[in-house]
């Protein structure tokens, strides 16, 4: 009798210890995306973030504004952008993310073909004035190839003009986007470059390190609302990627690790 309340016992404790076992399995798994929580609920639910995009698109407006008192031939003129986070907001493939416990690029082919991303504030309205004037549009995006189908639709959809195949230059075998540019330039002035990722400006930012991105716009910074407009994007980017050395293997609690001790406090 005493060996069955004994062993009683045992198989008691051990399914609390599996239970806690449990508990802290889902806690950590919950913390998954815990770092993304905050980023997209900026994106989603903050007025300020959608002031800084019509922010953003009105200094593009002024900068148009202002070619077209130099000169009413523009059609040689480019605005090169980006479409994630510059001309259409995936912010819910960021929260599907967070409640899904899952990574990038696990749903993201499910999420691009729905080709339902919204525009970002200011951006119809902007890109509609800029083709009312003649100027030349080109986006330019590090959407795969596979998705040309997709992304039209979708920016078509939402009211997006020049959404061609002859404008629409998507990543092919780099996610640099300088060769890209230079194939708009050679026959159109790039004018004005919109933007979430320094990337999208210059290759000066292609893949470099935390002290080289802020070297590189304290070196540029003139062009900062001249002839470089850029979005906020806290949820991803390579200011993120920059912090683990581009290194993308890494796990999720080194990543989290890595960006506690680039946190500075007083």
């Amino acid at each position: 009798m005493k060996k069955n309340y004994f062993f009683l016992i045992i198989i008691y404790f051990s399914f609390l210890l599996s239970g806690c076992n449990q508990q802290q399995e889902t806690r950590e798994e919950a913390s998954v995306n815990q770092h993304l929580l905050a980023a997209t609920l900026f994106h989603q639910k903050a007025a300020e973030m959608q002031a800084l995009s019509y922010q953003a698109y009105n200094i593009a407006k002024l900068r148009l504004d202002e070619k077209l008192k130099e000169t009413e031939e523009v059609s040689k003129l480019a605005i090169v952008l980006d479409i994630d986070e510059t001309v259409l907001d995936n912010s819910p493939y960021e929260a599907k993310s967070i409640l899904e416990n899952i990574n990038y690029p696990e749903g993201w082919d499910d999420w691009i073909n729905l080709a339902n991303a919204n525009a970002l504030p200011g951006a119809v309205n902007f890109l509609k004035y800029a083709d009312d004037h003649g100027f030349q549009i080109f986006y330019i995006t590090n959407r795969k190839e596979k998705y040309r189908k997709q992304t039209i639709k979708n920016l078509i959809d939402k009211g997006i003009p020049q959404a061609v195949d002859d404008h629409l230059l998507l990543r092919t075998d780099e996610s640099s986007k300088e060769k890209r540019r230079n194939v708009v330039s050679e026959n159109h002035e790039i004018f004005l470059l919109l933007g979430d990722n320094l990337a999208d400006f210059d290759m000066v930012f292609d893949k470099k390190l935390l002290v080289e991105r802020f070297f590189g716009v304290e070196k540029l910074h003139r062009e900062f609302g001249k002839k470089f407009i850029i979005l906020p994007n806290a949820m991803y980017g390579d200011w993120m990627s920059a912090l683990y050395k581009y290194d993308h293997s890494l796990e999720n609690d080194q990543k989290i690790e890595i960006q506690k001790q680039n946190i500075m406090g007083f």
